[in-house]
């Protein structure tokens, strides 16, 4: 371990840059469901559980065929 680190040419934020279409955003998910998520990527063997969300929300806004709203109350 160095005795002294140089940060001079360091940048604040996100490390990976966000790739075209996406946007980073914070979002509260209930344990239980990132839990959930993050399992069914552990037993594919790989890969990335934001994705997977991404997907599943995907899916669900092509299956819609009532408003939202109603699905929620």
């Amino acid at each position: 371990m160095e005795a002294e680190y140089d940060f001079s040419q360091g940048k604040r934020g996100a490390i990976d840059p966000v790739g075209a279409g996406k946007t980073r955003i914070a979002i509260g998910i209930d344990d239980d469901v990132l839990a959930w998520f993050r399992e069914q990527v552990h037993f594919a063997g790989g890969g990335n559980y934001q994705t997977l969300i991404n997907e599943a929300l995907r899916m669900h806004i092509r299956q819609q065929q009532e408003p939202l709203e109603s699905t929620l109350r």
